[in-house]
């Protein structure tokens, strides 16, 4: 008698995080590939919800649900690890300090931990209670997204590279640029940094361009340290991104950084990106510090610096 396959595992994403960082975005973004969203039900609720049809699910769990309390969180998060009928993904929602002031004064919205009355209304102080309150959420969480300066677009694709690629052939690969002074990319599988490179900010007429203009790129692979990383890079992914596939890994981000994010970064990403899907691979590719970012296998679409400004 033949083995019948197990049955597919019903996926569950709780949204967390601090107010303000996006996870109603996170939830829209859900919502829109098919998950059942429910935001803010009360712990029981949540567990009930859970238990009840196999549509995917997504629920917003913060520092808004009633009576909430981390540690009763996390007990519920690790209960539902345990059963065999779900795949449970915890996701927590971040920004710096600044940015969720920003936010919050654009849109001029009270913080759910700076109400007034006792606790005061200095939205500072709200954002202070809410990270001391969430910081154990944050350490279980499988995903850690960091939206300071992850334009809304891009902030969907990653949602829909992690959550919406089940029954898509093969892995998904996103490439993509930034500059070191302004963090490290929290979504990056591999990093490599090119400020080994010569940098082409100290050529007066290179300066204003980018990784993307034939001037630059060619100042970059004239560099004689450059053949050598590149095929040392491509030697090492060759087998690493099969392994990964393998693995039953539906993402994968590679992230090039060097000091600006506008040359050597830009040229590396354009080029790996264009490699890889000659390979077969389906590519996406982001410049975190430039002011637009493009998309293979579509270049042509733009997708705009659409700022998270909702408070959520």
């Amino acid at each position: 008698m033949m083995d019948l396959p197990a049955p597919a595992r019903r996926q569950v994403v709780l949204v967390t995080g601090l107010s303000g960082a996006g996870k109603a975005s996170i939830l829209r973004a859900l919502e829109d590939l098919g998950y059942e969203t429910v935001d803010n039900p009360p712990l029981a609720v949540l567990e009930a919800l859970v238990g009840d049809g196999g549509q995917p699910l997504a629920a917003g769990v913060d520092s808004r649900t009633r009576d909430f309390d981390a540690a009763a969180a996390i007990r519920l998060v690790d209960r539902l690890r345990l059963r065999p009928d779900i795949a449970v993904t915890l996701v927590f929602a971040t920004a710096e300090e600044d940015v969720l002031l920003r936010r919050f004064t654009e849109t001029r919205r009270r913080h759910p931990l700076a109400p007034g009355g006792p606790l005061g209304s200095k939205v500072s102080d709200g954002i202070a209670r809410e990270v001391a309150l969430m910081a154990p959420l944050r350490e279980t969480a499988e995903m850690v997204v960091d939206t300071s300066v992850l334009p809304l677009p891009e902030l969907r694709r990653m949602i829909e590279r992690r959550f919406g690629l089940e029954g898509a052939p093969g892995m998904g690969v996103s490439v993509m640029s930034f500059a070191f002074p302004k963090g490290l990319p929290r979504e990056a599988d591999l990093v490599f940094d090119l400020r080994f490179l010569s940098n082409p900010h100290y050529v007066d007429a290179l300066r204003p361009l980018t990784g993307r203009d034939a001037a630059v790129a060619a100042h970059i692979e004239a560099d004689p340290d450059f053949p050598p990383f590149w095929r040392s890079m491509t030697d090492m992914l060759r087998p690493l991104l099969p392994r990964y596939a393998q693995e039953g890994k539906k993402y994968l981000t590679i992230a090039f950084g060097c000091t600006g994010g506008r040359h050597r970064s830009v040229l590396a990403a354009e080029r790996l990106a264009h490699h890889l899907q000659s390979q077969g691979w389906r590519v996406e590719l982001f410049h975190r510090e430039l002011p637009a970012s493009a998309t293979i296998p579509a270049p042509g679409r733009e997708a705009g610096r659409e700022a998270l400004t909702q408070a959520s």
